[in-house]
């Protein structure tokens, strides 16, 4: 048995390897800093402080101490009718991007939500994340605020379920370990709904400000991407 486990491990590490070559992991993105209506008080920490060097899927990755574990995951159950499959779904194959502020300072996504078992490939821009058990159908690989939507059809995901997948909170008070009120914005745009309807659309761009100061919106630039 131990040798069907390396063997397997081998093979995803392979996998992994080739869908960085792929593209899945190798876009180009660059971050600008975009104001809103809002002005963010000096001693905010601003946008471009919360990036750091380009990860393995040449996004930025985020700085700042992560949300809660990835490890809270759901086990393997179906969430909000989200499975979690033995391979990666690509007939609808999106992506969308997380940043959260507490208090004006930036926390990171973590990487591996959504994987089970997960298993990193190590490459020179840091951790790549695949699954030895399942992929749910929305997952982070690294931690640089993408979240992959691959699914199995096509339908309008939602940030709450991204969060009850992950089994942690979310609503106008709460964003994972983080309380206070929240400020949500969306592609540079208030959103004044309940955070959990957020759409997992193509290319979004959200930003989830929790307490005060509030930041400035930072839009991510999508242009070259692979992604």
């Amino acid at each position: 048995m131990a040798g069907v486990a390396s063997r397997r491990r081998a093979g995803l590490l392979l996998a992994l390897g080739a869908l960085l070559v792929a593209g899945c992991g190798s876009s180009s993105s660059t971050t600008t800093q975009q104001t809103t209506s809002g002005t963010a008080a000096s001693t905010a920490t601003t946008p471009a402080q919360a990036n750091g060097p380009l990860g393995p899927e040449r996004v930025p990755l985020e700085l700042g101490t992560v949300l809660a574990p990835a490890s809270t995951t759901a086990p393997g159950t179906a969430v909000d009718g989200i499975q979690c499959a033995p391979i990666e779904q690509l007939a609808y194959h999106i992506h969308a991007h997380l940043q959260v502020f507490v208090n004006g300072q930036p926390r990171a996504l973590p990487a591996a939500i959504g994987l089970l078992d997960p298993a990193p490939q190590q490459t020179a821009a840091g951790p790549f994340y695949g699954a030895l058990k399942c992929y749910y159908w929305l997952h982070v690989h690294a931690q640089d605020g993408i979240i992959h939507i691959e699914s199995p059809t096509q339908r309008i995901y939602t940030l709450g379920n991204f969060f009850d997948e992950w089994r942690q909170p979310l609503s106008s008070s709460q964003v994972a370990t983080a309380s206070g009120t929240v400020t949500a914005f969306i592609n540079g745009k208030r959103w004044t709904k309940d955070p959990r309807f957020l759409p997992l659309d193509p290319h979004a761009v959200i930003q989830l400000d929790v307490g005060t100061p509030a930041v400035p919106f930072a839009t991510l630039s999508w242009a070259g991407a692979g992604l």
